[in-house]
């Protein structure tokens, strides 16, 4: 039978006589339908806006809900915080607020806390506070007495040390008292300074006062060591940076000499350490 036949591929419709359906355009069921889903899209698009047109023109009793982003809030965020009935909405409210702070006329339970102390208390009656930390004693001055001239002391005079008479003027006594202290360059020597703060040191082997400058030569020049000699009291005094050089005194000025073996030698370099004149 011609109807129990099986349908020819279409894709060759000349080699078997079959020929494609003529009598309506291809895809139109496909127009219908795209129709009327725009024609449904239309219908619910204007359904929406009318409703809501509607919606708008309708008063609210309630406090709207923001839809737009709040101007207060941080970070651009939408606020969505809702006031309570019959007042606005305050800054703040969704924090939660501190405990209320007792004034002056309100009883407290409990008492409050003492401030810190910012002065420092006073010393009872009858008691003094020392102004300032007490400084040691000042070393007592001293005068240095020839041993063969008994009436000549050391002075510094013009610069130098010279063996002179010192007579009841304050500034010859002055001038002819000074201070022992630890030797510059040897603590186990001895070093002499002056009342204007001045040591004496020998300079091209001439005993002068000068101001410290902080260098290594200067306090060995103003570095002497006592030598003990045979005559009981008395001392002669040698050079750190010169040792076999002793101050002895020629033509009554202090200068630093050679060790000599003689009568003289022994008498010129001997002197004794006296309490201060000045």
């Amino acid at each position: 039978m011609a109807a129990d036949k099986s349908r020819p591929p279409q894709d060759h419709p000349w080699e078997s006589g079959w020929a494609p359906d003529t009598t309506r355009a291809p895809g139109t069921r496909r127009l219908w339908l795209a129709g009327a889903l725009a024609l449904a899209t239309i219908t619910a698009c204007v359904t929406a806006v009318t409703v809501m047109n509607s919606e708008s023109k309708e008063p609210d009793h309630r406090a709207a809900e923001p839809n737009t982003l709040s101007s207060s809030a941080p970070g651009g965020l939408i606020s969505f915080a809702t006031p309570s009935k019959g007042a606005a909405a305050k800054p703040g409210a969704d924090r939660a607020e501190p405990s209320p702070t007792p004034t002056s006329g309100t009883p407290t339970a409990s008492p409050s806390p003492k401030k810190p102390q910012t002065k420092a208390p006073k010393p009872p009656k009858g008691s003094t506070a020392p102004s300032k930390r007490p400084e040691p004693p000042a070393a007592p001055g001293i005068s240095i007495r020839a041993v063969n001239f008994p009436d000549r002391y050391w002075r510094v005079r013009d610069g130098y040390v010279r063996l002179d008479q010192i007579g009841s003027g304050s500034e010859q006594r002055e001038d002819a008292t000074f201070r022992r202290v630890a030797g510059l360059a040897d603590p186990s020597c001895y070093s002499f300074t002056t009342a204007d703060g001045r040591y004496l040191r020998h300079r091209s082997f001439v005993l002068v006062a000068d101001g410290n400058d902080g260098s290594s030569l200067f306090r060995q020049d103003a570095t002497f060591c006592p030598r003990v000699w045979s005559r009981s009291g008395t001392l002669t005094l040698e050079s750190v940076n010169y040792p076999g050089r002793f101050l002895r005194h020629r033509n009554f000025r202090l200068r630093l000499d050679p060790f000599e073996n003689s009568h003289q030698y022994y008498s010129d370099a001997s002197f004794q350490i006296v309490s201060g004149l000045g």
